[in-house]
């Protein structure tokens, strides 16, 4: 009888952790809204993004810049944004259809490639500043952590030095 009851608690407890297990569907998910936030592709830029128009970018004041002449990405960004605003700007065209054909009617008979981008940037710079600061911190960090792993201890050396004398005193003298 006690070993029926075991056994019975037993299965019951590992199907209540089997049911607690987040699916991997759902967990992709949950890292795609995690990265989604990252990149600051939020409900509030969507619906920011979705007002602009072919008017907000024909008549956004530029200055002229003296060298346009910038490569793309095999996606069509321009390699003269940050790593993150590339990343963002990847991912906001993917998800918001109205600015991905918006772009394509801008550019490039209107606009550069990379005026439509210095544009799309200074509009939706208040919505997206905490978000590349965050970025640039995040990194920021990373590559500090990474540099200390990389710098070689100078401890090492001072504990041999050290031993060296005491190593030196215990040799027979010629």
């Amino acid at each position: 009888m006690y070993s029926w009851l075991r056994k019975s608690f037993t299965r019951t407890n590992k199907e209540d952790t089997q049911n607690l297990k987040t699916p991997k569907s759902l967990q992709n998910s949950i890292n795609k809204l995690e990265e989604e936030e990252y990149y600051g592709v939020t409900n509030h830029l969507i619906e920011f993004i979705k007002t602009l128009n072919f008017d907000s970018f024909k008549n956004f004041p530029l200055p002229e810049e003296e060298n346009d002449a910038m490569q793309t990405t095999t996606s069509g960004i321009r390699v003269d944004l940050s790593e993150w605003q590339q990343q963002h700007a990847i991912m906001i065209l993917s998800k918001v259809k109205e600015l991905s054909q918006l772009r394509y009617t801008v550019c490039p008979r209107h606009l550069k490639e990379r005026q439509f981008w210095r544009i799309y940037f200074s509009l939706v710079k208040n919505h997206l500043t905490e978000y590349e600061l965050r970025a640039i911190q995040h990194d920021k960090i990373r590559r500090m952590a990474t540099e200390a792993d990389e710098k070689p201890s100078d401890t090492n050396g001072i504990e041999l030095e050290m031993t060296e004398p005491k190593h030196m005193r215990q040799l027979p003298s010629p």
